[in-house]
C-alpha cells in the first residue's frame, strides 16, 4: 500500500475526540436492511445517526471543538450560525459545558428547529435570508464580541469530532467493503474518510469511501474536477442539511486526497429514499441523512460489498415531510394527481368517480371552480388526487378517463 498523505486530521486526532466524547454522545445502533440488501445483491447496514443526541452527527463536533477551548475563551461564549442541526448541536455541547451560546439562524428557519435550539438553552438570534447571511453575521458578532466562532464544517478539532463515527463504524463491521454518507461543506466525510482509510490501512485492507450530494447543490464534483473551491451560483433541494454551495478548504483538503467518489441524485431519488426508510426502516430521516440510500436505490454504486450507510440526522420539519411524502409517493406512481376541464353539466363528476373507481384507484381529493383565466364559461376544471398502485396502474386510469372522453393533464404522478 501507498505512503499515508500529510493531512490536517490525523487518525490519532480523531482517537483523541474518542475520548473527549466518552460518556457525552451514544454510540448510535447499526440496522441491516434486507430489502436494501437484495436490491444490491450485497449486505447493507444503516448507521442510525440520526438517533444521535440532538438528532444528528453534529454534536460530536461541537463538543469537541468547545471542549478543547481554554477557559478564558469558554468565559467569552460560543457564537454559531445555522440553519438546524449544527445549531442544536452546537446548544446540547454548550450546555454540557456549561458555556453561553450564541445561534444566528436564518429568517423563515423551521419552527421545530428553532424551538429544538432554544430548548437546549441557546439564545437564538434571526438574521439573514439563508445561512451563508446568518454565518456572516455570525462572523461580525465573534469579531465584535471576541465569542469563539465555532464554524459548522471548516475545523480541524469539527472534523476530528465527525471523524469519530468513522471508529464506531469499524469496530461495528470489521469486514466493510463501502460507506456512504451525504456531503454539503464537508465535516462528516473529511472526518469519516481519515477515521476509515487510515484504520484500514493499519489493518491492510482498504475500504471505499463515497460522499452523495443533491444534485441542485453538488459543488464537490466540480470542485473535484478542477482540483480547486468551485461554488455554486444557486443551491436548491429540499436536502437542507447539505444544502452548501462552497466546500470547505480543510474537509476538501482531505476529500481530494482520501475519497474514493462524489455522487449525486435527484430531488425524486432523495423522495423516493426517505420513503423507504419509513416504510422498509421504520426510521425517521431527513433528506439530508437519506441520500445514501437514494444513491443505492438508484444503482449508482457498483459492486459495494458489505455497505454502511451513515443516515446522518433525522430532523426534519414535518410540514417538509408531508410535502417529501407526497413527492416520493408521486415518483413512485403510489399518487396521481390530474386536472380536467369539463362541460358544466350534471352528471360529469359522477362519471369520472365511476371510471375512477373500476381503474381501482382511490380519490383521496377534488377541488372543483368554475373561476379562472383557462376556464371558458360553461366549462368547470376538476383536479382530482388519488392513490395509485404503481406507473403501470396511473396509466392505466389515464387511458380509461382519455377512453371516455376527458383530456387529463398530470400534475404529479
Amino acid at each position: 500500500m501507498t505512503d499515508s498523505p500529510q493531512l490536517p486530521v490525523t487518525l490519532d486526532d480523531i482517537h483523541a475526540a474518542a475520548k473527549l466524547l466518552d460518556g457525552v454522545i451514544a454510540h448510535t445502533p447499526i440496522e441491516q436492511s434486507r430489502a436494501l440488501g437484495r436490491l444490491t445483491g450485497s449486505e447493507v447496514y444503516l448507521k442510525c445517526e440520526n438517533l444521535q443526541r440532538a438528532g444528528s452527527f453534529k454534536v460530536r463536533g461541537a463538543y469537541v471543538r468547545m471542549a478543547k477551548l481554554s477557559e478564558e475563551q469558554k468565559t467569552r461564549g460560543v457564537v454559531a450560525a445555522s440553519a438546524g442541526n449544527h445549531a442544536q448541536g452546537v446548544a446540547v455541547a454548550a450546555a454540557r459545558l456549561g458555556i453561553k451560546a450564541r445561534i444566528f439562524m436564518p429568517l423563515g428557519v423551521a419552527l421545530p428547529k428553532l424551538a429544538a435550539t432554544q430548548g437546549h438553552g441557546a439564545e437564538v438570534v434571526l438574521h439573514g435570508h439563508n445561512v451563508d447571511e446568518a454565518l456572516a453575521e455570525a462572523q461580525r458578532y465573534a469579531d465584535e464580541t471576541g465569542a469563539v466562532f465555532v464554524h459548522p464544517f471548516d475545523n480541524v478539532d469539527i472534523v476530528a469530532g465527525q471523524g469519530t463515527l468513522g471508529l464506531e463504524l469499524l469496530e461495528q463491521i470489521p469486514n466493510l467493503d463501502t460507506v456512504l454518507m451525504g456531503v454539503g461543506g464537508g465535516g462528516l466525510l473529511a472526518g469519516v474518510a481519515v477515521a476509515i482509510k487510515e484504520r484500514a490501512r493499519e489493518l491492510g485492507r482498504e475500504v471505499r469511501i463515497i460522499g452523495v450530494q443533491a444534485e441542485n447543490a453538488a459543488a464537490y464534483p466540480p470542485s473535484l474536477a478542477a482540483d480547486a473551491l468551485v461554488p455554486l451560483s444557486k443551491v436548491s433541494t429540499i436536502a437542507d442539511g447539505i444544502a452548501v454551495g462552497r466546500p470547505g478548504q480543510l474537509p476538501f483538503s482531505i476529500i481530494k486526497e482520501l475519497v474514493d467518489d462524489v455522487v449525486t441524485v435527484s430531488e425524486d431519488s432523495l423522495a423516493r429514499a426517505l420513503i423507504f426508510l419509513l416504510e422498509r426502516a421504520k426510521l425517521v430521516v431527513e433528506p439530508a441523512g437519506a441520500v445514501g440510500v437514494a444513491a443505492l436505490l438508484d444503482g449508482k454504486i457498483q459492486n459495494p460489498g458489505n455497505t454502511a450507510v451513515i443516515l446522518s440526522g433525522g430532523n426534519i420539519d414535518p410540514m417538509l415531510m408531508l410535502k417529501v411524502i407526497q413527492r416520493g409517493l408521486a415518483a413512485a406512481g403510489r399518487y396521481l394527481v390530474v386536472r380536467m376541464l369539463l362541460d358544466d353539466r350534471p352528471g360529469s363528476l359522477a362519471t369520472i368517480s365511476r371510471i375512477i373507481a373500476e381503474s381501482d384507484a382511490n380519490v383521496t381529493g377534488v377541488d372543483h371552480t368554475r373561476v379562472g383565466g383557462s376556464i371558458s364559461m360553461g366549462d368547470v376544471a376538476i383536479t382530482i388526487n388519488m392513490e395509485t398502485k404503481g406507473h403501470e396502474h396511473c396509466e392505466k386510469v389515464l387511458q380509461n378517463l382519455r377512453a371516455e372522453g376527458f383530456h387529463p393533464v398530470v400534475l404529479h404522478g
